[in-house]
């Protein structure tokens, strides 16, 4: 039956209702998750059609095996993200008769044989495309790649080393991921390789490698040595026993590097790679290829070459009873019979995977190019359909545990609430692992299964002395999976459940400037204003859980409170010293390890530091992380440099800025009737700001500038970062400007009246400012002038910060400061991708 197309107005308006008047996540769900065709046609109106898509195709599924869950019952588990929530592949590809697709995530490419050749490196380039355009992130290691200097026998003579192949797979990932197609990618190495130094530093240059996150994988000897301050080996290859290169190193100094680049820059993450073999249950089979070689993007998912990972979650909040209240408890019995049925429909997952698949190579088969054209897409997909059956590798893992742990009155950091979310993990554990054999007994064990092989693995013997008859039925049925369980971020998932990704607190309040909105919308937020009502001043914004405490506790979320009421509650809430900046770390770090014990892949984590974190505190982390037993970490200090996928501009040359005066000639004084137009976004404290600039031979000539506030007509997708101002005069000599931009299908569309849109005082300080710009003062001089502006209202000293933000992105890199470092008191500040970087010291500071 031919499905009938859905108009975007319904689709609004039925994602709104859905979803209690949240449009962010009524717009993440339409955007990403709802059913379209090619031409953008969309054919569901809100999750309740998707959640019925996706119960369909895994019931026909289940029907070939005994004890098939229904449609209903499927329905019933996914309806309203409560509690199974298949992530982003299965979600939109489940079902999907519109495009040819994998269902899973990432995969893992790479060669076990020797590799260290241009004909691999670029059979490993288009794999990676060839992936990306199907959706999939990718993730390879550069371990086999020779060291710098290394001789060859070719033309070269000798090795270039890694550093510029990592720059020819980010090429790649940015090239790819456009239109809609996603690309991640994770590039690791070795630090056994003698390259490792350079691979650590690849990204901390401006403008390179930003289309891959960077990781290295750390052994235990290097740990040893670098905190005890002992020599370390490093060599080519990194595993032979007759290596070709040897270098022998300070592992204490090249530590240090790591943590101060992790401290700068967000990275290299870090792979305990000894603690991920020795407890991963696939490397049992590695000699069978199973051998663990890099991890997918986010690190959730060590994995092996041509193996994949699909994700599912399973929201640990709906599982609490009388959430909020002394009586709240979680309910075990429920929780494991999810657990067993998430683990089900996993592996259901799979056999749709597997039709995706035979789509994909039919589709290549059927493709009109020469078969030599099409030979390696060919061949890598059946390397991944052989790698899928073969394993049958799963990742079911959790999201919600703040809000889990603040129903039950547990504050989020605190030992009592480790030790439960430690209980909570082993169930899982227990629950995916018993219900795998379950599925052995009933459909068949993963192909290499053998329980022999498996009898010395750190996480099976926990399983064995957590319960002793699960660990009798694997030896004597099997197991459906060669592995099961993985903690992934949920990021837009997340979203749409009302809850955060991960093992993260939910609760962040934060003081918001809002219109008053119906004080009984409870079920979304409820606005908090002043006794006389004035919804002008600042108060808190509760995420829709703590109303769920007030009300739980005897509160009123409909009456108006004083900030003073709102301060008093908040410290009585379970939420109160749980957020991101509140937590001790270490104490994150710990309960990160006692969870990993209970987790066969790893946990994507990362610890958010404030910006004034120091190095030192850096170093603590990842050092108690590797004492802990955690499979990896990553830090993000507040402030430091823009992560991966950013824009990288072509340099200017000289003669394109001047060192001291840019200035404009006669002709140009003399507006055009339209300019080229960048639209910059960011958030200045608690406001989401948007500023349209105008550029004339690409500098700065006017700006536009004010909140984003969707009430007055700027309703711009995410994805518009360019444009059009264009100067129109009516009849009555009336002057506007309008912006112009087009959508990802080539048509036009204009924000008519932009002067008009902001606040009439914003828009008079804006002229002003675009007069200077106008007659070519320097950016950063601009920038001096607007930061010194004496100005009495708050409002407009705050719509002066966001000036300054919006023009900092165009001072030209490199470019001196006048100030001194705040940090080492030298003078050696210059600008960088818009932020102030010290040469000195390696301070650094952006907005």
């Amino acid at each position: 039956m031919e499905k009938k197309a859905v108009s975007p107005e319904e689709v609004q308006k039925a994602t709104l209702d859905y979803f209690k008047g949240d449009d962010l996540a009524a717009k993440v769900w339409a955007t990403k998750y709802a059913l379209k065709d090619s031409f953008g046609n969309t054919y569901e109106k809100n999750p309740d059609d998707m959640h019925r898509r996706l119960a369909k195709e895994i019931a026909k599924i289940e029907k070939k095996y005994p004890n098939a869950l229904s449609e209903n019952e499927l329905f019933e588990l996914f309806r309203n993200f409560k509690y199974i929530v298949p992530q982003g592949g299965p979600m939109t590809g489940i079902g999907n008769e519109y495009q040819i697709a994998s269902l899973s995530n990432c995969f893992v490419i790479g060669f076990d044989a020797n590799s260290d050749s241009y004909g691999a490196i670029i059979k490993i380039d288009e794999e990676q495309v060839q992936l990306m355009k199907r959706r999939g992130g990718v993730g390879h290691d550069l371990s086999h790649i020779r060291p710098k200097g290394s001789p060859v026998k070719n033309s070269a003579l000798t090795s270039t080393g890694i550093v510029p192949f990592m720059e020819r797979y980010s090429n790649s990932t940015r090239e790819v991921a456009q239109d809609g197609r996603r690309g991640a990618l994770m590039l690791s190495v070795s630090i056994k390789h003698p390259d490792s130094e350079s691979f650590i530093d690849a990204k901390m240059e401006s403008g390179k490698v930003t289309g891959a996150n960077v990781s290295v994988k750390i052994d235990d000897d290097f740990m040893d040595a670098a905190i005890n301050n002992k020599e370390y080996m490093q060599q080519y290859p990194i595993y032979s026993d007759n290596p070709t290169n040897k270098k022998e190193i300070n592992a204490n100094a090249l530590w240090k590097k790591i943590v101060h680049n992790a401290w700068q820059s967000a990275e290299p993450g870090i792979l305990f790679w000894d603690t991920i073999i020795r407890e991963s249950v696939p490397d049992c089979y590695a000699d069978l290829g199973f051998r663990t070689v890099s991890t997918n993007p986010c690190g959730e998912i060590p994995l092996c070459p041509y193996d994949s990972c699909r994700l599912i979650a399973i929201n640990l909040y709906s599982y609490v009873k009388n959430p909020f209240t002394p009586q709240a408890e979680f309910d075990f019995d429920l929780y494991q019979k999810h657990v067993g049925y998430a683990q089900r429909i996993m592996d259901d997952i799979i056999d749709l995977e597997m039709e995706k698949i035979d789509m994909i190579i039919e589709k290549i088969e059927s493709d009109p190019e020469d078969n030599e054209i099409k030979n390696t897409e060919y061949q890598l997909w059946e390397k991944i359909r052989y790698k899928t059956l073969q394993g049958r590798r799963t990742g079911v893992g959790t999201t919600a545990e703040g809000d889990m742990l603040a129903a039950l009155g547990l504050r989020y950091g605190t030992d009592e609430a480790t030790d439960f979310s430690e209980k909570v993990h082993r169930a899982t554990a227990l629950a995916a692992y018993r219900s795998s054999v379950v599925m052995a007994k009933e459909r068949g064990a993963f192909a290499v299964f053998d329980a022999e092989r498996e009898k010395n693995n750190p996480f099976i013997n926990r399983l064995r002395e957590a319960d002793p008859k699960l660990y009798e039925d694997m030896v004597k049925y099997g197991r459906r999976n060669i592995a099961c369980l993985t903690i992934a971020p949920t990021g837009t998932t997340s979203i749409m459940t009302q809850t955060t990704s991960g093992i993260e607190p939910v609760f962040k309040p934060v003081y918001m400037r809002r219109r008053k909105v119906n004080p009984n919308d409870k079920d979304v937020r409820v606005d908090f204003v002043d006794e006389n009502g004035d919804s002008w001043e600042e108060y808190i914004v509760f995420h829709h859980k703590f109303v769920t405490w007030m009300e739980a506790n005897g509160y009123d979320a409909s009456m108006h409170y004083t900030k003073e009421e709102i301060d008093e509650l908040v410290q009585k809430s379970p939420y109160y010293k749980a957020t991101a900046n509140d937590v001790d770390w270490l104490k994150k770090v710990q309960m990160q390890g006692r969870i990993q014990k209970w987790v066969d892949h790893s946990i994507s984590v990362t610890i958010n530091l404030p910006n004034d974190a120091s190095e030192e505190l850096v170093g603590q982390l990842y050092e108690e992380a590797w004492r802990s037993g955690c499979k990896g970490v990553t830090v993000y200090r507040d402030g430091s440099r823009a992560g991966v996928l950013v824009e990288v501009k072509e340099e200017k040359k000289e003669s394109d800025e001047k060192e001291h005066c840019f200035c404009y000639n006669e002709t140009q004084l003399k507006r055009p009737k339209e300019l080229e137009c960048e639209v910059v976004r960011f958030q200045n404290a608690k406001d989401k700001w948007i500023a349209f600039v105008g550029l004339l031979d690409g500098r700065p000539y006017e700006i536009f500038t004010g909140l984003s506030d969707d009430d007055e007509g700027i309703l711009l997708p995410k994805s518009v970062t360019s444009g059009k101002i264009i100067k129109v005069v009516d009849e009555d000599g009336n002057k506007r400007y309008d912006f112009q931009f087009s959508n990802k299908r080539g048509f036009k569309t204009t924000v008519e009246g932009l002067s008009h849109k902001f606040d009439k005082e914003f828009w008079n300080y804006a002229k002003l400012i675009s007069g200077v710009l106008r007659y070519g003062m320097p950016i950063d001089q601009v920038i001096k002038l607007v930061s010194g502006l004496q100005l009495d209202s708050e409002s407009i000293n705050t719509w002066k910060n966001g000036v300054e933000r919006a023009l900092k992105k165009y001072i030209p890199d490199g470019k001196p400061s006048d100030q001194l470092c705040p940090h080492c008191k030298e003078g050696n500040l210059i600008y960088q991708e818009g932020c102030l970087r010290c040469e000195s010291c390696g301070y650094s500071r952006c907005g």
